[in-house]
Protein backbone atom coordinates (compact mmCIF):
# COMPACT_ATOMS: atom_id res chain seq x y z
CA UNK A 1 0.00 0.00 0.00
CA UNK A 2 1.02 3.46 -0.48
CA UNK A 3 2.66 4.79 2.60
CA UNK A 4 1.57 8.49 3.98
CA UNK A 5 4.35 10.54 2.13
CA UNK A 6 3.72 8.94 -1.56
CA UNK A 7 -0.07 9.27 -1.05
CA UNK A 8 0.23 13.37 -0.07
CA UNK A 9 2.79 13.68 -3.08
CA UNK A 10 0.07 12.06 -5.17
CA UNK A 11 2.83 9.78 -7.07
CA UNK A 12 0.78 6.54 -6.45
CA UNK A 13 -3.12 6.47 -7.33
CA UNK A 14 -5.33 5.15 -4.50
CA UNK A 15 -6.69 1.64 -5.20
CA UNK A 16 -10.72 1.29 -5.74
CA UNK A 17 -12.07 -2.17 -4.22
CA UNK A 18 -16.10 -2.53 -5.89
CA UNK A 19 -17.78 -5.24 -4.14
CA UNK A 20 -21.06 -6.14 -5.87
CA UNK A 21 -23.78 -8.87 -5.87
CA UNK A 22 -27.45 -9.41 -6.32
CA UNK A 23 -29.78 -8.01 -3.16
CA UNK A 24 -29.20 -10.31 -0.49
CA UNK A 25 -26.32 -11.94 -0.88
CA UNK A 26 -24.31 -10.46 2.16
CA UNK A 27 -21.90 -7.78 0.98
CA UNK A 28 -22.48 -5.61 4.04
CA UNK A 29 -21.41 -8.70 6.09
CA UNK A 30 -18.12 -8.52 4.30
CA UNK A 31 -17.91 -4.64 4.68
CA UNK A 32 -18.48 -5.42 8.40
CA UNK A 33 -15.71 -8.17 8.32
CA UNK A 34 -13.24 -5.73 6.50
CA UNK A 35 -13.91 -2.54 8.77
CA UNK A 36 -12.90 -4.71 11.78
CA UNK A 37 -9.90 -6.88 10.41
CA UNK A 38 -6.75 -5.45 12.06
CA UNK A 39 -5.87 -5.00 8.18
CA UNK A 40 -3.42 -1.45 9.24
CA UNK A 41 -5.36 -0.02 6.31
CA UNK A 42 -6.89 3.19 6.10
CA UNK A 43 -10.48 2.82 4.23
CA UNK A 44 -13.12 5.08 3.14
CA UNK A 45 -15.82 2.82 2.78
CA UNK A 46 -18.88 4.04 0.08
CA UNK A 47 -22.42 2.60 0.38
CA UNK A 48 -25.04 2.74 -2.06
CA UNK A 49 -28.58 1.52 -1.46
CA UNK A 50 -31.27 1.61 -3.96
CA UNK A 51 -33.95 2.40 -1.57
CA UNK A 52 -34.88 5.53 0.40
CA UNK A 53 -33.22 4.64 3.48
CA UNK A 54 -30.00 2.62 4.37
CA UNK A 55 -30.60 -0.04 7.04
CA UNK A 56 -27.25 -1.79 6.02
CA UNK A 57 -25.18 1.53 7.31
CA UNK A 58 -27.48 1.26 10.47
CA UNK A 59 -25.86 -2.29 10.91
CA UNK A 60 -22.40 -1.26 9.47
CA UNK A 61 -20.04 -1.22 12.61
CA UNK A 62 -18.05 1.28 12.03
CA UNK A 63 -15.78 2.81 15.07
CA UNK A 64 -14.78 5.93 13.02
CA UNK A 65 -17.87 6.82 11.29
CA UNK A 66 -16.07 9.75 8.58
CA UNK A 67 -15.20 6.38 6.87
CA UNK A 68 -18.48 5.72 5.91
CA UNK A 69 -20.21 7.87 2.76
CA UNK A 70 -23.65 7.20 1.79
CA UNK A 71 -25.77 6.74 -1.47
CA UNK A 72 -28.91 6.38 -0.89
CA UNK A 73 -32.64 6.66 -3.37
CA UNK A 74 -30.30 5.96 -6.56
CA UNK A 75 -27.54 3.64 -8.17
CA UNK A 76 -24.30 4.66 -8.61
CA UNK A 77 -24.29 3.25 -11.85
CA UNK A 78 -26.76 6.14 -12.72
CA UNK A 79 -28.83 8.36 -10.77
CA UNK A 80 -25.99 9.27 -8.20
CA UNK A 81 -22.84 8.59 -10.77
CA UNK A 82 -22.34 12.66 -9.88
CA UNK A 83 -22.09 12.14 -6.72
CA UNK A 84 -19.93 9.50 -6.68
CA UNK A 85 -17.29 11.97 -8.47
CA UNK A 86 -17.46 14.37 -6.13
CA UNK A 87 -16.95 12.26 -3.25
CA UNK A 88 -14.15 10.68 -4.55
CA UNK A 89 -12.48 13.90 -5.89
CA UNK A 90 -12.91 14.96 -1.96
CA UNK A 91 -11.32 12.04 -0.89
CA UNK A 92 -8.09 12.89 -2.67
CA UNK A 93 -7.51 15.48 -0.03
CA UNK A 94 -7.00 13.03 2.78
CA UNK A 95 -3.64 12.41 2.94
CA UNK A 96 -4.27 9.37 5.33
CA UNK A 97 -6.42 7.62 2.93
CA UNK A 98 -4.98 4.33 2.27
CA UNK A 99 -7.67 2.47 0.09
CA UNK A 100 -11.42 2.72 -1.14
CA UNK A 101 -14.08 0.43 -0.51
CA UNK A 102 -17.60 0.96 -2.44
CA UNK A 103 -20.89 -0.94 -1.96
CA UNK A 104 -22.81 -1.14 -4.68
CA UNK A 105 -26.70 -1.92 -4.46
CA UNK A 106 -27.69 -5.45 -5.29
CA UNK A 107 -29.37 -3.93 -9.05
CA UNK A 108 -26.44 -2.12 -10.04
CA UNK A 109 -25.04 -2.97 -13.45
CA UNK A 110 -21.18 -2.71 -12.87
CA UNK A 111 -20.04 -1.54 -15.98
CA UNK A 112 -20.87 2.33 -16.15
CA UNK A 113 -19.40 1.87 -12.57
CA UNK A 114 -16.23 0.86 -13.45
CA UNK A 115 -16.26 3.21 -16.58
CA UNK A 116 -16.43 6.28 -14.13
CA UNK A 117 -12.53 5.68 -12.94
CA UNK A 118 -11.53 5.84 -16.76
CA UNK A 119 -13.83 9.32 -17.86
CA UNK A 120 -14.40 11.41 -15.05
CA UNK A 121 -10.81 13.69 -15.74
CA UNK A 122 -11.17 14.80 -11.84
CA UNK A 123 -10.74 11.27 -10.42
CA UNK A 124 -8.94 8.70 -12.63
CA UNK A 125 -5.76 10.35 -12.36
CA UNK A 126 -5.79 9.82 -8.69
CA UNK A 127 -8.01 6.65 -8.40
CA UNK A 128 -7.42 2.85 -9.94
CA UNK A 129 -9.62 -0.03 -9.83
CA UNK A 130 -7.64 -2.83 -8.00
CA UNK A 131 -10.79 -5.62 -8.32
CA UNK A 132 -14.35 -5.95 -8.50
CA UNK A 133 -15.53 -8.51 -6.24
CA UNK A 134 -18.81 -9.82 -6.54
CA UNK A 135 -20.69 -11.46 -3.64
CA UNK A 136 -23.18 -14.73 -4.62
CA UNK A 137 -25.58 -15.91 -2.76
CA UNK A 138 -25.53 -20.28 -3.33
CA UNK A 139 -29.08 -20.25 -2.38
CA UNK A 140 -30.44 -18.25 -4.82
CA UNK A 141 -27.94 -18.15 -7.97
CA UNK A 142 -30.49 -19.57 -10.19
CA UNK A 143 -33.23 -17.56 -9.31
CA UNK A 144 -31.49 -13.98 -9.49
CA UNK A 145 -30.22 -14.93 -12.52
CA UNK A 146 -33.65 -15.43 -14.00
CA UNK A 147 -34.70 -12.51 -12.89
CA UNK A 148 -32.58 -9.72 -13.25
CA UNK A 149 -30.00 -9.02 -15.87
CA UNK A 150 -28.14 -6.93 -13.40
CA UNK A 151 -27.19 -10.30 -11.57
CA UNK A 152 -25.65 -11.86 -14.54
CA UNK A 153 -23.44 -8.61 -15.66
CA UNK A 154 -22.51 -8.58 -11.74
CA UNK A 155 -21.09 -12.20 -12.10
CA UNK A 156 -19.91 -11.87 -15.84
CA UNK A 157 -17.81 -8.63 -14.71
CA UNK A 158 -16.31 -9.90 -11.88
CA UNK A 159 -12.66 -10.75 -10.89
CA UNK A 160 -12.85 -12.11 -7.50
CA UNK A 161 -16.62 -14.14 -6.82
CA UNK A 162 -17.32 -14.87 -3.39
CA UNK A 163 -19.53 -17.98 -3.21
CA UNK A 164 -21.03 -16.95 -0.41
CA UNK A 165 -23.74 -18.71 2.46
CA UNK A 166 -21.84 -22.54 0.87
CA UNK A 167 -22.94 -23.52 4.88
CA UNK A 168 -26.60 -23.77 3.26
CA UNK A 169 -26.39 -26.01 0.00
CA UNK A 170 -25.13 -29.85 -0.50
CA UNK A 171 -21.54 -30.62 -2.17
CA UNK A 172 -23.64 -31.80 -5.09
CA UNK A 173 -25.78 -27.95 -4.99
CA UNK A 174 -22.59 -26.14 -4.64
CA UNK A 175 -20.62 -27.78 -7.35
CA UNK A 176 -23.64 -26.80 -9.89
CA UNK A 177 -23.29 -23.16 -8.55
CA UNK A 178 -19.86 -23.42 -9.66
CA UNK A 179 -20.76 -24.57 -12.81
CA UNK A 180 -23.11 -21.71 -13.23
CA UNK A 181 -20.67 -19.54 -12.42
CA UNK A 182 -17.70 -20.82 -14.65
CA UNK A 183 -20.57 -20.88 -17.82
CA UNK A 184 -20.70 -16.90 -16.92
CA UNK A 185 -16.92 -16.11 -16.23
CA UNK A 186 -14.13 -18.51 -17.07
CA UNK A 187 -11.66 -16.34 -16.01
CA UNK A 188 -12.66 -15.15 -12.32
CA UNK A 189 -11.19 -16.42 -9.00
CA UNK A 190 -13.93 -18.25 -7.09
CA UNK A 191 -13.92 -18.40 -3.02
CA UNK A 192 -16.48 -20.35 -1.02
CA UNK A 193 -17.07 -18.11 2.09
CA UNK A 194 -19.45 -18.64 4.81
CA UNK A 195 -21.10 -15.49 6.53
CA UNK A 196 -18.37 -13.36 4.16
CA UNK A 197 -15.38 -14.59 6.19
CA UNK A 198 -12.35 -14.29 3.62
CA UNK A 199 -8.61 -13.75 3.95
CA UNK A 200 -8.89 -10.37 2.92
CA UNK A 201 -5.30 -11.20 0.76
CA UNK A 202 -7.72 -12.22 -1.57
CA UNK A 203 -9.50 -9.72 -2.17
CA UNK A 204 -7.39 -6.36 -1.21
CA UNK A 205 -4.17 -5.31 -3.41
CA UNK A 206 -5.14 -8.09 -5.58
CA UNK A 207 -4.22 -5.71 -9.06
CA UNK A 208 -6.82 -8.26 -10.46
CA UNK A 209 -8.73 -5.54 -12.54
CA UNK A 210 -7.78 -5.53 -16.42
CA UNK A 211 -9.58 -3.18 -19.06
CA UNK A 212 -8.79 -5.11 -21.65
CA UNK A 213 -10.80 -8.32 -20.63
CA UNK A 214 -13.59 -5.72 -19.13
CA UNK A 215 -14.19 -5.09 -22.51
CA UNK A 216 -14.33 -8.72 -24.03
CA UNK A 217 -17.32 -8.81 -21.78
CA UNK A 218 -18.87 -5.79 -22.27
CA UNK A 219 -17.38 -3.69 -25.28
CA UNK A 220 -19.46 -0.91 -24.68
CA UNK A 221 -18.51 -0.47 -21.05
CA UNK A 222 -16.03 2.66 -21.31
CA UNK A 223 -18.44 4.95 -24.03
CA UNK A 224 -20.44 6.41 -20.90
CA UNK A 225 -24.22 5.04 -22.08
CA UNK A 226 -27.03 5.40 -19.59
CA UNK A 227 -28.31 2.51 -17.45
CA UNK A 228 -31.81 1.71 -17.12
CA UNK A 229 -33.81 -0.24 -14.43
CA UNK A 230 -36.09 -2.68 -14.82
CA UNK A 231 -39.01 -0.68 -14.07
CA UNK A 232 -41.22 -3.23 -12.87
CA UNK A 233 -38.84 -3.53 -10.22
CA UNK A 234 -38.93 -0.87 -7.31
CA UNK A 235 -38.99 0.06 -3.03
CA UNK A 236 -40.29 1.64 -0.20
CA UNK A 237 -39.64 1.86 3.28
CA UNK A 238 -42.59 1.22 5.86
CA UNK A 239 -42.04 3.44 9.46
CA UNK A 240 -43.69 2.37 12.60
CA UNK A 241 -43.12 4.52 15.96
CA UNK A 242 -45.60 1.91 18.05
CA UNK A 243 -44.06 -1.53 18.76
CA UNK A 244 -44.22 -4.84 16.43
CA UNK A 245 -45.72 -7.87 17.32
CA UNK A 246 -43.19 -10.07 15.83
CA UNK A 247 -45.27 -13.09 16.05
CA UNK A 248 -48.32 -11.56 14.28
CA UNK A 249 -45.27 -10.06 11.68
CA UNK A 250 -43.80 -13.35 11.03
CA UNK A 251 -47.08 -15.39 10.53
CA UNK A 252 -47.89 -12.82 8.20
CA UNK A 253 -45.08 -12.49 5.89
CA UNK A 254 -44.82 -16.22 5.60
CA UNK A 255 -48.69 -15.74 4.37
CA UNK A 256 -47.25 -13.37 1.93
CA UNK A 257 -44.35 -15.40 0.84
CA UNK A 258 -46.30 -18.51 -0.09
CA UNK A 259 -48.36 -15.78 -2.55
CA UNK A 260 -45.80 -13.55 -4.14
CA UNK A 261 -42.47 -15.03 -2.49
CA UNK A 262 -41.32 -14.57 -6.00
CA UNK A 263 -41.62 -10.76 -6.60
CA UNK A 264 -40.75 -10.17 -2.96
CA UNK A 265 -36.57 -9.83 -3.43
CA UNK A 266 -35.00 -8.45 -0.39
CA UNK A 267 -36.27 -6.86 2.87
CA UNK A 268 -34.26 -5.99 5.60
CA UNK A 269 -35.27 -3.93 8.53
CA UNK A 270 -34.41 -2.54 12.17
CA UNK A 271 -37.52 -3.48 14.46
CA UNK A 272 -38.82 -1.92 17.14
CA UNK A 273 -40.27 -4.98 18.79
CA UNK A 274 -42.76 -5.65 22.01
CA UNK A 275 -40.89 -7.43 24.72
CA UNK A 276 -37.60 -6.85 23.22
CA UNK A 277 -35.37 -4.24 25.13
CA UNK A 278 -32.93 -4.53 21.79
CA UNK A 279 -32.91 -3.62 18.25
CA UNK A 280 -34.35 -6.30 15.88
CA UNK A 281 -32.90 -7.24 12.94
CA UNK A 282 -35.27 -8.78 10.19
CA UNK A 283 -34.11 -9.99 6.59
CA UNK A 284 -35.47 -11.73 3.73
CA UNK A 285 -34.44 -12.84 0.57
CA UNK A 286 -37.25 -14.54 -1.76
CA UNK A 287 -38.44 -17.20 1.11
CA UNK A 288 -35.42 -17.27 3.15
CA UNK A 289 -35.79 -15.22 6.35
CA UNK A 290 -33.80 -14.75 9.67
CA UNK A 291 -34.33 -12.17 12.53
CA UNK A 292 -31.48 -11.62 15.21
CA UNK A 293 -31.23 -9.04 18.21
CA UNK A 294 -28.96 -6.60 17.82
CA UNK A 295 -27.72 -4.05 20.50
CA UNK A 296 -29.84 -2.64 23.08
CA UNK A 297 -31.98 0.57 21.80
CA UNK A 298 -30.04 3.83 23.65
CA UNK A 299 -32.03 6.37 25.85
CA UNK A 300 -31.54 9.05 23.75
CA UNK A 301 -32.61 7.65 20.33
CA UNK A 302 -36.33 7.18 19.42
CA UNK A 303 -37.54 3.49 18.92
CA UNK A 304 -38.70 2.90 15.96
CA UNK A 305 -39.28 0.10 13.14
CA UNK A 306 -38.14 0.79 9.75
CA UNK A 307 -38.75 -1.84 6.82
CA UNK A 308 -37.48 -1.51 3.39
CA UNK A 309 -38.96 -3.73 0.90
CA UNK A 310 -37.60 -4.25 -2.73
CA UNK A 311 -39.83 -6.24 -5.43
CA UNK A 312 -41.10 -6.44 -8.61
CA UNK A 313 -44.52 -5.33 -9.52
CA UNK A 314 -45.76 -4.74 -5.57
CA UNK A 315 -48.66 -3.68 -4.55
CA UNK A 316 -47.72 -1.09 -1.81
CA UNK A 317 -51.13 -0.67 -0.12
CA UNK A 318 -51.67 -4.43 0.01
CA UNK A 319 -48.47 -5.08 2.06
CA UNK A 320 -48.79 -1.25 4.51
CA UNK A 321 -51.90 -2.58 5.17
CA UNK A 322 -50.91 -6.17 6.43
CA UNK A 323 -47.70 -4.32 7.99
CA UNK A 324 -50.30 -2.29 9.95
CA UNK A 325 -51.94 -5.06 11.56
CA UNK A 326 -48.90 -6.14 13.02
CA UNK A 327 -48.64 -3.35 15.14
CA UNK A 328 -48.92 -4.66 19.09
CA UNK A 329 -52.19 -3.85 20.79
CA UNK A 330 -52.03 -2.85 24.27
Amino acid sequence: MPDQQSAQAGTTKIPVSVITGFLGSGKTTLINRILHEQHGRKVAVIENEFGEVSIDSQLVESEGREQLIEFNNGCLCCTVRGDLIRTLDNLTKRADLDAVLIETTGLADPAPVASTFFIADEIKSRFNVDAFVTMIDACNIERNLRDSHEAQEQVAFADIILINKTDLVSVDELKQVERRVRSLNPMAKIHHTEYGAIDLAHIFDVRAFDVAAKLEVDPTFLDDLAHEHDQAVGSFVLREDRPIDLNKFQIWLQSYLQKRGEDLFRTKGLFYALGFPERIVFQSVRMLTSLQRDRRWRPDETKRTEYVVIGRNLDREEFTAGFAACVARS
